[in-house]
């Protein structure tokens, strides 16, 4: 796992992934100092194929820009937000449903190498779970305060820790049309209670707080440049 945490760290886009691995692949570009980028996409039965931009960073880290119209404004999404998205039917398959082009045909990530490093990136979190490090952000809710359903946050990166945050310090005026990562409005149903005990700690599946998902505070879901108490108190903190 060591060398594995090691690549992670000095591999950029020129040295991610072999020729080999990535021969015959649409669209791939070495976009940068850290990352790839790929042509992608996602098939509704409905809608047809939405065609989008993945860039997979070395960090394990995913994001998608969409480009299913010439208008779409959608750009940093998670895998399952563009699957959802896309409209497919079938969504939380992602690794299967999103796909790329390799020699004419449309091959699931899931069959690629693409997600080499997002692997290794949750072996590692899993890894470190099993020694009772606090290693995730478990998911949180706040509530609509037009419809009054609650909605979910994942808190996987950091921009999904600083849209909680900021939701949650807002929480007053928040609706359902501020979520930045899914795009939902008050009409889309409310996820079902058996749902919602299942908040993502990697110890148990319906864990209700424990060392493993509950953070107290850490440089992921802290920040600098925020100036409520909270944040402050941390940075202060972290200084001394």
């Amino acid at each position: 796992m060591a060398d594995g945490v090691k690549a992670a760290v000095v591999d950029d886009g020129s040295t991610m992934f072999s020729e080999v691995e990535v021969r015959e692949m649409s669209g791939f570009k070495r976009g940068g100092d850290d990352h790839v980028e790929v042509t992608c996409g996602c098939t509704s039965h409905c809608y047809g194929d939405a065609v989008g931009t993945l860039r997979v960073f070395a960090s394990g880290d995913l994001e998608i820009r969409c480009d299913c119209t010439p208008g779409c404004q959608e750009d940093k999404l998670t895998p399952a937000a563009f699957e959802k998205h896309s409209g497919r039917e079938t969504a939380r398959k992602w690794k299967n449903n999103i796909w790329v082009i390799v020699d004419g045909e449309k091959v699931p990530l899931s069959k690629t190498s693409l997600l080499k490093y997002y692997n290794k990136a949750l072996t590692k979190t899993v890894n470190k779970s099993q020694t009772g490090q606090r290693v995730c952000h478990r998911d949180e809710f706040l509530k609509c305060t037009q419809c009054n359903k609650l909605r979910r946050f994942h808190l996987r990166t950091k921009a999904e820790c600083r849209a909680y945050h900021d939701a949650f310090i807002n929480n007053n005026n928040w609706k359902c049309s501020d979520m930045p990562f899914d795009k939902i409005t008050c009409d889309d149903e409310e996820e079902r209670a058996s749902r919602r005990v299942y908040r993502g700690c990697l110890v148990s599946s319906t864990c209700r707080g424990c060392t493993s998902c509950v953070c107290f505070g850490c440089v992921t879901c802290r920040f600098s440049d925020c100036c409520c108490q909270t944040c402050i108190d941390f940075t202060s903190n972290a200084k001394a």
